[in-house]
């Protein structure tokens, strides 16, 4: 009985340390009129991504699935003045990067 608790703590602290590592494996880095975007996957399952202008248009939609790292670079250089929400989604959560264009 006491094995079977211990496996059953284990698993729980398991599964906690891998959400938590995934909520911090989100990197957005902006140079520039830049933004690189950086997430480990570590479920390997679909992950969306979105970019919105600021009247929540769709102007980007890409869903990659079954990579552990998911790389992306968002170049707004040519882009019209406005404000663009880049959206991240996995099993995990949201994140969420607004770029200005002046």
């Amino acid at each position: 009985m006491k094995t079977v608790k211990n496996l059953t703590v284990a698993a729980a602290l398991l599964i906690s340390a891998i959400g938590m590592a995934n909520t911090e494996a989100t990197v957005f880095v902006k140079k520039g009129q830049k933004i690189m975007m950086n997430l480990l996957n570590v479920s390997k399952g679909k992950v969306l991504l979105k970019v919105y202008d600021s009247e929540d248009r769709l102007v980007f939609d890409e869903a990659i699935d079954g990579d552990i790292v998911v790389e992306k670079s968002f170049n707004f250089e040519k882009a019209f003045k406005d404000e663009y929400t880049i959206v991240v989604v996995d099993k995990f959560g949201t994140y969420k990067k607004t770029m200005e264009v002046r």
